[in-house]
């Protein structure tokens, strides 16, 4: 299984949607489509995006980690 890290390619703002999508084999527009939507719903989803933003690592720096 792959660790989660944010793509360097494909990102639209932070590339958490692209590394979730990446990681449940589905497309990054689903994903966006699915976070929008789910904005709709009360609940802490910009404050789960923004904290995914912080702690998932890049790309590029997850590779040089391991």
């Amino acid at each position: 299984m792959s660790r989660l890290a944010r793509p360097t390619q494909g990102r639209m703002i932070g590339g958490v949607c692209a590394a979730l999508a990446r990681r449940f084999g589905t497309s990054a527009t689903t994903m966006r489509v699915l976070f929008l939507l789910s904005c709709l719903l009360p609940g802490p989803q910009f404050l789960i995006y923004i904290a995914l933003w912080i702690f998932l690592p890049s790309e590029d720096k997850a590779r040089t980690a391991w």
